[in-house]
């Protein structure tokens, strides 16, 4: 193709040419050049670049590209060096850590489209962590991870030895891979499990000096994640949010919205680092995003309050929950709450039920469900469970104490399995109903579903007191060490924030800590033996020393 074409795209492009010519740059440097890598080095939307390679007419070696020397030269001069990176100065000293990183992002768990994950490259996830240093006094400070997709947590972590790091997310499998790896590096961090749309866990609000996020791409996405964000700072005033958001240069429209949604929050912009996050894909924004860094005002925590319950629950780009889904069909509610094996009817709807079925029964949010115990004992509840949520069903089925709990949801749930020892689960298509099963017979069991009975209560309180009662000898200190030993995780936790991995655990730690509590009492009356028997070779009473006068 002739020039003109080139000159024509730059013409269009004004002042924001310099990325075209960026890629002209490295398409005359004599190599030969990926689509993707075009895309990624220079921070330039796929469009773009397509569009570019199309009048540029390069040569092509498969699925590379290259501009021969002699077409080169009709482009003019490269556009010189880019802005300076922040913290470009410290990455040669970390390069170890990059090596590292690469190997963790590596091994950890595929990204979910629906979850609209993408992968952070190794090399930002280490300049996350080094921006956070060199910007922030870390020495005791906590961390929060809104979603940690891209193991930012493992990095500041290594980096960071002194920071103490909560990561929440709704994905399990990212949770517990990095529990393992954490624990296997003896690093200082902590999972939580989450969907952000049904509220922040417990023992993250409040907690953390700087928080973090990646979050979906929509202003609904953005809003939601960092209001959570500001949920968890323990003094807004002087703690941060920092957030990974991006949008193609193409798209100034969608920008001003995502920013539209962080200035109804009361967020001031201290920072904006352009292109700061490069990813391994997100090619329609150029494979990179900004990071900002926000400071919340003293408006900031009442915006918050106001709108977090107003973001709903399509807030992703792709999938049954992104924000041009079309919404599923209303359940036949009717069939489904005059139906059951004991005939009975429901008395509390938890979730969305359509608002003319059954209009007289009392009715509970999701969120409210989770976040507390229902003011009554119901014997019968109805929990419809969104498309998108399924992972939510196992803690909503935790937060129920009825008898008898019919669920509908779109899809099978996963972590089902781990409730075996508290429900007998029954399913047929998009419909299961969970019957309590009777109290159980053997100490293991009963201590067991003690803690399942008692969900929204501290973990290890909750733990300790149930030692105690199986065990009479047992202080409040003997016990909550046994705790401590068999579940270190489980201090400061409720049972409906615990990731899948700890669920499944729990039976086993249950069952050593009861061999503990039983080990402890035989060492006790081991001891108890020997005194006696000291005793007795003293003629079981200690001589009376005379007095003495004075």
């Amino acid at each position: 193709m002739e020039p003109d074409g080139v000159s024509r795209l730059l013409a269009e492009a004004g002042v924001d040419a310099r990325r075209l010519r960026a890629v002209l740059a490295l398409l005359s440097d004599g190599g030969w050049w990926t689509l993707a890598d075009l895309v990624r080095e220079t921070a330039t939307s796929r469009r773009a670049v397509e569009a570019l390679l199309r009048e540029v007419g390069p040569q092509r070696s498969g699925e590379r590209f290259r501009l021969p020397p002699e077409r080169a030269r009709a482009y003019g001069e490269p556009p010189g060096d880019a802005p300076a990176d922040p913290v470009a100065h410290l990455l040669p000293g970390h390069a170890g850590m990059v090596e590292r990183m690469a190997e963790l992002v590596a091994g950890g768990p595929r990204g979910r489209h629906v979850l609209d994950h993408v992968s952070a490259t190794p090399e930002t996830v280490v300049r996350r962590a080094l921006l956070l240093g060199a910007r922030f006094w870390l020495p005791g400070a906590r961390l929060l991870c809104v979603g940690d997709h891209d193991l930012t947590s493992l990095a500041v972590a290594m980096i960071h030895p002194g920071v103490e790091v909560t990561v929440v997310d709704v994905d399990d499998r990212i949770l517990a891979y990095i529990d393992d790896r954490a624990g296997s590096l003896g690093l200082d961090v902590r999972t939580r499990w989450a969907d952000l749309r049904l509220g922040l866990p417990p023992s993250a609000r409040e907690q953390a000096d700087l928080a973090i996020t990646d979050p979906p791409y929509t202003p609904e996405g953005v809003g939601l994640f960092v209001a959570r964000a500001v949920e968890g700072l323990r003094d807004p005033e002087h703690g941060r949010v920092l957030l990974a958001y991006g949008a193609s240069e193409r798209t100034p429209m969608l920008a001003l919205k995502v920013q539209r949604s962080l200035f109804d929050l009361n967020l001031a912009f201290e920072a904006i680092y352009p292109d700061f996050n490069r990813y391994s894909g997100a090619e329609a924004i150029g494979s990179a995003a900004d990071l900002y860094v926000l400071r919340p005002t003293t408006r900031t925590r009442p915006a918050v309050a106001a709108r977090v319950e107003g973001y709903g629950t399509a807030i992703y780009t792709q999938g049954p929950q992104s924000v041009e889904a079309r919404p599923s069909a209303a359940p036949d509610a009717a069939s489904l709450l005059n139906s059951g094996p004991s005939g009975e009817e429901f008395e509390v709807l938890v979730g969305d039920w359509p608002k003319d079925v059954a209009s007289r029964l009392p009715r509970a949010r999701l969120s409210t469900w989770l976040a507390k115990p229902y003011a009554s004992s119901p014997a019968r509840v109805a929990i419809a469970v969104p498309a998108g949520l399924g992972a939510a069903l196992p803690r909503l089925l935790l937060a129920t104490r009825a008898r008898h709990v019919r669920v509908l949801a779109e899809s099978p749930a996963p972590g089902l399995g781990a409730l075996s020892a508290l429900y007998a689960i029954t399913a047929e298509g998009g419909v299961a109903d969970a019957v309590r099963l009777p109290p159980p017979a053997a100490p293991e069991d009963r201590l067991l579903r003690a803690l399942l009975d008692n969900a929204h209560g501290r973990l290890a309180n909750v733990w300790r007191e149930g030692l105690i009662r199986a065990h009479g000898h047992l202080t409040k200190k003997g016990a909550r060490a046994i705790v401590d030993e068999v579940a270190p995780w489980a201090a400061d936790v409720t049972l409906l924030e615990l990731p899948e991995h700890r669920l499944r655990a729990l039976p086993e730690a249950v069952a050593r800590s009861l061999r503990l509590a039983a080990q402890e009492h035989a060492d006790g009356d081991a001891r108890d033996g020997r005194d006696h028997a000291r005793d007795d070779a003293r003629g079981g009473v200690e001589p009376v020393r005379p007095l003495r006068d004075g």
